[in-house]
């Protein structure tokens, strides 16, 4: 959470004009301090580089398994964290004061202890609201990838799954089951946040049927149908993710009203509901299959039926918001097209789909929704 929170204050670009770039090409002589770089800025450039040393932190920390241990086996002293850990002893002290600093721990005492949001987010114990999925797949996938982000600039070609710059980007994760089991992990420990908040602040009264489109292990239609019962809902993604999606389905409770449909958006037809969701899935493509996608949810909505679109949308003025960038340059990393846009771009494609009364709603973090009327 700390490092997340400073990535995104130190990457914004709210530098003026006396900031660090400007600051430092001052000359030196008699008028040099009034030219000289602000020791807040230098302090916040050097925090924007060595950012990744905080993202490691946490990453080593979700993979140890310490949130977890102090949740289940309770407070401990340092010696007693590297006992249970089994880890070497040296370095303990900085790498556990170091997530104190971050806000992921808390020590009294010399006594550690989850803070609430690592209690919360990073307990593997509470699958509701773990995030540690996410974390994981990003250390093991993402950051070797990003590695090669100025290789991916020179070329215009992913340096992930998609090397080629042709090839399907999911198909590499789909072909290994361990690593599609991992993928939808990763995919529910991301939208939490956004799910949890369009089951509560969208009007679903009056609907009956909602369809999630790339459903994954379906946690968006788990939150949403958990808080309303009145609906039932139906999740299409492509075959194999349907053995995962029945897992979570069931153990929620709700295999009753919440069905799985094996299909190809590419190909097929979507499904026939009151509202059709697309969740982190149209900044995969390029913008034809955007404008494709749209035009099927348009077909197979009802007058009256809503689509939505959750997405971590770039302000309109693309620069006082790092964070959706910044997926926006993992995609050029993962996709042969895939790009992040404003919600002045998603509102522009609805309209040409023919969805009428669009909108752009915050959900949560760096994620918002951008809904049409049919």
């Amino acid at each position: 959470m700390g490092s997340v929170r400073n990535f995104t204050r130190y990457g914004d670009g709210s530098a003026g004009s006396d900031g660090p770039v400007a600051g430092a090409g001052g000359g030196v002589g008699a008028d040099a301090g009034q030219h000289a770089p602000d020791e807040a800025d230098l302090e916040r450039l050097i925090r924007l580089g060595m950012g990744f040393w905080a993202s490691k932190a946490l990453f080593a920390a979700v993979e140890l398994g310490l949130f977890t241990e102090l949740a289940a086996g309770g407070p401990a002293s340092r010696d007693r964290l590297v006992a249970r850990l089994g880890l070497h002893g040296r370095g303990a002290a900085d790498f556990f004061d170091a997530l104190v600093a971050l806000g992921l721990l808390e020590r009294a005492d010399g006594v550690y202890r989850n803070t609430p949001v690592s209690e919360r987010h990073l307990d593997r114990a509470r699958p509701e609201s773990y995030m540690g999925h996410f974390f994981e797949f990003a250390n093991d996938e993402w950051y070797p990838a990003w590695q090669s982000l100025t290789e991916a600039l020179r070329t215009g070609i992913p340096q992930n799954n998609a090397k080629d710059a042709e090839t399907d980007p999911f198909d590499a994760l789909y072909a290994d089951p361990e690593r599609l089991h991992r993928f939808q992990r990763m995919q529910s420990g991301i939208s939490l946040g956004a799910s949890l908040a369009l089951a509560e602040r969208f009007d679903w009264s009056g609907r009956k049927t909602v369809a999630d489109i790339g459903c994954s292990e379906g946690a968006f239609l788990i939150r949403v149908l958990e808080r309303h019962p009145h609906l039932t809902g139906v999740g299409f993604d492509l075959p194999r993710v349907g053995p995962h999606f029945a897992e979570e389905v069931g153990r929620a409770g709700l295999a009753d009203r919440l069905a799985f449909r094996e299909g190809d958006f590419f190909t097929d037809p979507l499904p026939h509901a009151d509202v059709i969701s697309f969740g982190h899935i149209l900044h995969d493509w390029d913008l034809d299959t955007r404008r494709m996608l749209l035009r099927k949810a348009y077909e197979a909505l009802p007058p009256g039926g809503t689509v939505i679109v959750r997405e971590a949308l770039i302000d309109d003025d693309r620069r006082s918001n790092a964070l959706p960038l910044l997926v926006s340059l993992h995609m050029l990393m993962e996709t042969p097209g895939g790009s992040d846009y404003t919600g002045a771009e998603g509102r522009a494609w609805l309209t040409e789909a023919g969805f009428r009364d669009t909108r752009v709603e915050h959900l949560a973090g760096s994620v918002s929704m951008v809904v049409g009327t049919k």
